[in-house]
């Protein structure tokens, strides 16, 4: 068939020879940004027109993290057939070779995608692909800046507002976010990311009931969702129960059914299921609840990750595996997956190796934390450990957070509980309505002797009967 200029979703041109091709393309962008299930869906681009710059760049995009060799086939058919594409094919071609290339830097990616943009401020895939990338860079700062570059031609924009809310509760401007939150949820009321980001919102501000009503009226919208959406999303559910003093058979009924139970499903991603199933695993162990069922869950849930199919995909998960298999005594196990981190950073550039060494060493510190060797654990999180500076291995705020209880139940359980105290108090001017936190202020009171304790106590005692829903 004749090549031809065709238009995809955002209005810009594109050289292809099919009609069915664009349609995949566009199939492909919505999937990526409503965090859809069919993001494989791209693959059938290339069928329709196998000279397609974009449709082969973004085939290559999509598979560069799981299966290399075809990757490098669609990156070879996009680059042989740069000639007869478009100033967009070859912006986008220019952007996400880079971004897809061993030992990139992840500043110059990100300033490829921005000078994208400014030419195409309306290829909102390319903004979340940014989005992404200033994630794993730890600054939603300068992300922050490109969406409102971006903003003025997108205002009626499905996602958009979405994507604006990330960076802005990163930052801690919740009220910034949770209106451009539920501006997003208006547009459409589908947009499981506005949902998340949202729910981000009131869970800071301790409004747990609230939370939790609001993502379970939105639920129902979730199956279509990526598995690592649909589990994150209740994942959040879960933890709004957890931080609001609920009893446990909400956490265990919300793992059960909507985590663990995505694994039966024939498209499901195991990895991104693990990813959240651990997360919430963590919290319940850093709480010293990660008792009975749970640990049998615990244990369930380690026996798939002695597999190395799921090793080295996420740090996060990474991170999260390593304190799994060292927790239910596959120490042997974890100790290997550490070792592998640590060969893999030793084949990154100064540059990253500098940036990643703190993933190497909180993931040393989990393991020594998991066997129960606290002393070492804090030692090797220091004395001013903070996890907000550890988001370069690609956790959010809330994520990240679990390492900060986790540091503070450090500094009680090895007899340190003035120190403890005064980060606890911290804590507390941010958030005053988390029961665990006053539970773990009455511990190190209690340690001291401090008549305060019985005071604390109540407090917790009060938010925890408050919050039962």
């Amino acid at each position: 068939m004749e090549k031809k200029l065709r238009c995809v979703r955002w209005g810009y041109e594109v050289n292809a020879s099919s009609d069915d091709c664009i349609d995949a393309i566009d199939s492909y962008f919505h999937q990526v940004l409503s965090y859809g299930r069919n993001r494989k869906v791209i693959l059938e681009a290339p069928l329709h027109d196998k000279d397609c710059v974009l449709g082969n760049i973004l085939a290559a995009h999509y598979l560069s993290s799981s299966d290399h060799s075809r990757a490098k086939s669609y990156l070879e058919a996009a680059s042989s057939n740069l000639e007869q594409s478009t100033p967009y094919e070859k912006a986008v071609f220019e952007a996400v070779s880079y971004l897809i290339s061993v030992d990139r830097d992840d500043d110059l990616a990100y300033e490829m995608h921005t000078e994208l943009l400014k030419r195409f401020p309306k290829d909102l895939v390319s903004l979340k692909r940014a989005q992404i990338l200033s994630f794993y860079m730890g600054q939603p700062g300068p992300f922050l800046g490109l969406v409102h570059q971006v903003l003025p031609v997108n205002q009626e924009e499905s996602y958009v507002h979405g994507i604006l809310a990330f960076p802005l509760l990163e930052l801690g401007r919740m009220e910034e976010a949770a209106a451009a939150s539920r501006k997003g949820y208006e547009i459409n009321k589908e947009d499981a990311w506005a949902h998340h980001c949202l729910c981000h919102v009131l869970h800071h501000e301790c409004r747990f009931k609230e939370a939790v009503e609001f993502m379970k009226g939105v639920s129902e919208s979730w199956p279509s969702c990526s598995s690592f959406m649909y589990t994150h999303n209740w994942w959040h559910v879960a933890l709004c129960y957890l931080e609001g003093g609920s009893p446990m058979s909400k956490v265990e009924e919300i793992y059960d059914a909507y985590i663990w139970k995505e694994l039966e499903k024939e498209d499901a991603v195991p990895p991104e299921v693990y990813l959240n199933a651990l997360g919430l695993l963590l919290r319940l162990d850093v709480r010293d609840a990660l008792d009975g069922s749970f640990e049998d869950r615990l244990k369930l849930l380690a026996a798939r990750l002695t597999d190395q199919a799921n090793w080295y995909l996420e740090w996060h998960l990474d991170i999260l595996i390593v304190w799994a298999l060292a927790k239910v005594g596959e120490t042997s196990r974890a100790h290997e997956l550490l070792e592998g981190l640590k060969f893999r950073v030793s084949k990154m550039n100064k540059k990253k190796q500098h940036v990643m060494q703190k993933g190497v060493q909180l993931g040393e510190a989990v393991y020594e934390y998991a066997q129960g060797n606290y002393i070492q654990a804090l030692e090797l999180l220091g004395s001013d450990f903070d996890a907000i500076g550890y988001k370069i291995i690609g956790a959010s705020d809330e994520q990240i957070d679990v390492f900060n209880e986790m540091w503070c139940q450090l500094l009680l359980k090895t007899c340190q509980p003035s120190t403890a105290k005064e980060v606890i108090r911290e804590r507390i001017k941010v958030r005053d309505g988390v029961p665990f936190t006053w539970r773990l202020l009455e511990k190190s009171y209690a340690m001291e002797g401090n008549a305060e304790a019985e005071r604390a106590g109540e407090r917790a005692k009060k938010l925890e009967e408050s919050s039962y829903f």
